[in-house]
C-alpha cells in the first residue's frame, strides 16, 4: 500500500527537515520566537511580481528584482533579458539563436504575454502575496539573521538575494517556516476587505494553486500615524539597509520638497537621516514622526503547472512599452527625439532635482571617505 506522502502532488508538498547549517538552525528559531512576538498576519498591500525560469531539473528560477507591483513591471524586464541572450547568441556565431530571442524581446515590447518559450526554455510572470506579522509593539522588524550586505546609501549595489532563486517545493525547510506556509495557504481574503472579484480570485486560487513556497524576506519602511502603523512606501527592498537608504533618501530630498520644508526643519531631517546611516537601526523618530524598518514575507502559489501567474482582478494599468509609445505619439504627447529641444523644467521640479543631486554628491563623498 502506498503511504500517504506517495499520494500528495508534488506541488503540496511541504518538506521539513532539521536545519544544518549554523546560520539556518538560528534563523528557524529566530522564525518560531517571532509567532510569540508577533503572532498576527495581515496582508501587506498588493501582490508584486516577478519572472521566473523553468529549469529541465525541475523548479522554477527566479530572475532579479522581483518587486513589480504589476504583472506589466515583471513583462517589461523580459525584453531586455531576452536581448541580453541575443547579444550572446551572436557572438557566438548562433545566428538562428540571435534572431529567436529578438522576436522574443520584441513581442514582449508589444504584448502582454505572461508566459514564453525561448530556446526551449519557459519562462513566467509570477505573483507573490506578501504578509507581515504583527504584535502588540508593532510590525516586525528586521530579524537578527536576515543578510543585510552593504554599506549606508551603497545597498543598491549589493546583488539582489532573490535573484536564483529555485521555486521548488520539494526543498526542505525548517519547521517554523514549514507551519508559516501552512497558515498563509490557508489564509484568504475576507468578505468585505477587498473588492468581490479579488475576493473570488483569492478563493478560486486556493484551489487551482493550493501549493506554496516562501521566497527570501524583502523590507519595507512604515509609519506610525493616527494610531495605525502605514506603509510608508509602496517600494520593498531587497535588504534592511536597501530600506533604511530609501528612507534617508526621502528624508533628505522627498520630505524637505513635498512639505516645503524651511532651513531649520531641513536641517532637523537631514541629521535623523546621518542617525539612521550612522546605527543602521530599525526604527527613527524625527519632528514627531515615527518610523520603522518592517519585515515582508513573500509567499508564491503553486499548483501542477508551477507557479501562480496574475490574476484577472491584479491592477495592469500600463500597457507594454511600444504600445504606451504608439498611444501617447496618437495623443499628440509624444513627438520624434530630432524634433524634441530640451525639457523645461518648472520651478518645483528645478528644487527636487537639485536635491536629489545634492544628495548624490553627498553620498558619492562619503564613498570615497570609506
Amino acid at each position: 500500500m502506498s503511504r500517504h506522502s506517495e499520494q500528495v502532488p508534488g506541488y503540496r508538498t511541504i518538506r521539513v527537515a532539521p536545519q544544518d547549517a549554523p546560520v539556518a538552525a538560528l534563523a528557524d528559531v529566530e522564525a518560531w520566537q517571532a509567532r510569540d512576538a508577533y503572532p498576527e498576519i495581515y496582508f501587506a498591500g498588493g501582490p508584486v511580481f516577478g519572472v521566473a525560469r523553468e529549469r529541465e531539473e525541475g523548479g522554477w528560477e527566479l530572475h532579479p528584482y522581483f518587486s513589480g507591483l504589476a504583472p506589466q513591471d515583471a513583462r517589461d524586464s523580459m525584453g531586455p533579458h531576452f536581448r541580453r541572450l541575443a547579444q550572446e547568441a551572436e557572438r557566438s556565431g548562433d545566428q538562428a539563436a540571435h534572431e529567436e530571442c529578438m522576436r522574443a524581446a520584441e513581442r514582449m515590447d508589444w504584448e502582454a504575454v505572461d508566459e514564453v518559450t525561448v530556446r526551449g526554455d519557459r519562462y513566467r510572470v509570477v505573483r507573490a502575496e506578501p504578509f507581515i506579522r504583527m504584535g502588540p509593539a508593532g510590525p516586525e522588524p528586521p530579524r537578527p539573521t536576515d543578510p543585510d550586505p552593504g554599506e549606508p546609501g551603497q545597498a543598491r549595489e549589493v546583488p539582489d538575494p532573490t535573484a536564483g532563486f529555485v521555486i521548488d517545493p520539494i526543498t526542505a525547510t525548517g519547521m517554523s517556516e514549514g507551519i508559516l506556509k501552512l497558515e498563509l495557504l490557508s489564509g484568504g481574503r475576507k468578505k468585505g476587505t477587498v473588492p468581490p472579484d479579488v475576493r473570488a480570485d483569492s478563493l478560486r486560487a486556493a484551489e487551482t494553486h493550493p501549493g506554496g513556497v516562501l521566497l527570501p524576506a524583502t523590507f519595507m519602511t512604515a509609519e506610525y500615524l493616527d494610531g495605525r502603523w502605514r506603509p510608508e512606501s509602496t517600494v520593498n527592498s531587497t535588504t534592511p539597509q536597501a530600506a533604511r537608504d530609501g528612507l534617508a533618501m526621502r528624508l533628505r530630498v522627498m520630505a524637505p520638497w513635498k512639505l516645503k520644508l524651511g532651513a531649520e526643519e531641513r536641517a532637523e531631517y537631514a541629521r535623523a537621516a546621518d542617525r539612521l546611516d550612522e546605527e543602521r537601526g530599525d526604527e527613527l523618530e524625527v519632528a514627531g514622526r515615527r518610523f520603522r524598518v518592517v519585515r515582508v514575507e513573500r509567499l508564491v502559489r503553486l499548483g501542477p503547472d508551477g507557479p501562480e501567474g496574475p490574476r484577472p482582478s491584479d491592477p495592469d494599468p500600463q500597457p507594454p512599452v511600444m504600445v504606451q509609445n504608439q498611444q501617447l505619439r496618437e495623443q499628440g504627447l509624444l513627438e520624434d527625439d530630432d524634433e524634441d529641444g530640451p525639457a523645461e523644467l518648472d520651478e518645483e521640479t528645478q528644487e527636487l532635482a537639485r536635491l536629489f543631486h545634492e544628495e548624490e554628491r553627498r553620498r558619492n563623498a562619503r564613498r570615497e571617505r570609506r
